[in-house]
């Protein structure tokens, strides 16, 4: 309900208005200041493309609005993805990766089927068209039915179980979450670094999982086609996304197949989804530039013969980011399962994700560089080539670090005091494995 939503807007194209230079900068904002602090992030993004229909020189105030929303979504995410791999046995990891994605989506589904019925009859400019509801552009209603859902998004956390109370289905309980100093969570940030450089790896995959966001948003979604296409687009790939993760998800999760051959399957399965969308997606690229499509053109609709091979590659677009965020949780995942470990290798995945994210968005908001040709195809080109890098960068970190289960050495933080003394593991403090509680509780029924 709230970056679900999020999603659902920026999936628009350019937040849902014709000029996409203030979305875009507001992007750039607000994964400039993702990685800072977060809580109260749903409703900022829709009350300020509103203000842009309202009044239209509203800009600055949407690009403040980036700024509060990324503060407001960093410790969201982290605490999410910490949550999300702590939560599971090894067994369920990619089942609990896929059901959260699944769910983040619907929220995206949900707001693109708002903004689907509110502009299916905008196809094309008319005499009743004004500023504030021009064919290419969606009405404020659009944005205030994401505002009304956002705002009841913000008051679902209320309802969650504490996680001293979670039990895994093995019966091992869930490591309780410390409370140190913040001097000891630096330290931690450090102690996470020097147990685990091999996270180092992974940093290009995490940098590059939203880059390609703004050239399938703003360079393809927003730049050929008419707002009630974008909408339909929009809904299909946030569809899409849900599918990808549940599929990637039953994957990793086969225990008949060795942890190991199942990171280098979705490594390779990865790899090939890359080559296949960008191929399929330079055929297109390359017949268009930004100046040759001006923001009062008439773009393509739905009915438009062409339309449907379009569609499909961003169908294929959805399926390709669910399973590209899906997996690299999942490495995550499969490198601990220790909250505070994973709350910082979360921490370092938002992080780098939205350094990427800030960088390319700004660019695209300058329309950089100034040769007509390369407006969009150096987008195109950087996004094809930095996933590229990403997976090659990963490849040595799957070989050397991911093992068939992780082991009580990965689950160091755990052992960390609240003065920052890292004590020995010890059979009271490391989770029991499936069979020793299991003997636990029959002996405790037992004496009963």
């Amino acid at each position: 309900m709230c970056p679900g939503l999020f999603n659902a807007l920026n999936g628009l194209g350019a937040g849902g208005q014709v000029d996409s230079a203030t979305s875009a900068n507001a992007n750039s904002v607000l994964y400039a200041t993702f990685a800072v602090a977060a809580f109260f992030a749903g409703p900022w993004l829709a009350t300020s493309n509103s203000a842009v229909n309202i009044h239209s020189k509203a800009a600055s105030f949407v690009i403040a609005a980036g700024a509060v929303l990324g503060l407001c979504a960093g410790l969201l995410w982290t605490a999410q993805g910490s949550l999300m791999l702590a939560y599971p046995t090894e067994a369920q990891k990619g089942l609990f990766i896929g059901i959260f994605w699944a769910i983040f989506n619907m929220g995206a589904v949900v707001g693109a089927s708002v903004s689907l019925g509110q502009n299916f009859h905008s196809k094309v400019m008319s005499v009743f068209s004004t500023p504030m509801t021009a064919a290419n552009s969606v009405g404020n209603g659009t944005y205030i039915g994401f505002l009304v859902l956002t705002l009841i998004g913000v008051l679902i956390p209320l309802l969650m179980v504490d996680p001293n109370d979670m039990v895994r289905t093995d019966g091992t309980k869930v490591t309780a979450p410390r409370h140190p100093s913040w001097k000891v969570e630096i330290y931690g940030l450090w102690v996470t670094l020097k147990t685990d450089p091999m996270v180092l790896f992974l940093f290009p995959m995490f940098f590059t999982s939203n880059w390609f966001y703004t050239w399938q948003f703003n360079e393809y979604n927003n730049a050929l086609f008419n707002i009630r296409a974008r909408s339909l687009n929009n809904l299909v790939y946030w569809l899409a996304q849900i599918a990808g993760s549940l599929a990637i998800g039953f994957l990793l999760d086969q225990q008949s197949i060795p942890r190991r051959t199942r990171a280098f399957a979705s490594w390779t399965i990865l790899l090939i989804m890359v080559f296949v969308v960008h191929i399929w997606a330079y055929f297109y690229q390359k017949d268009y530039t930004r100046e040759s499509i001006p923001s009062d053109a008439e773009k393509m609709d739905i009915s438009d013969h062409r339309y449907a091979s379009r569609v499909l590659l961003y169908i294929v677009c959805g399926l390709l980011d669910a399973m590209w965020q899906t997996t690299a949780y999942w490495i995550i995942g499969a490198m601990s399962n220790d909250p505070a470990k994973l709350a910082h290798f979360t921490g370092f995945y938002k992080s780098f994700q939205s350094a990427g994210g800030a960088g390319v968005w700004r660019a695209d908001a300058v329309k950089t560089p100034c040769v007509d040709f390369a407006v969009f195809m150096n987008v195109f080109i950087s996004t094809w080539a930095l996933l590229v890098a990403g997976l090659v960068f990963a490849l040595p970190m799957i070989f050397l670090r991911v093992k068939d289960r992780t082991e009580a050495s990965d689950e160091v933080l755990a052992h960390m005091d609240d003065s920052g003394r890292i004590h020995a593991a010890t059979s009271a403090r490391v989770s029991a494995s499936t069979e020793n509680r299991n003997q636990e509780r029959q002996t405790s029924k037992t004496e009963r």
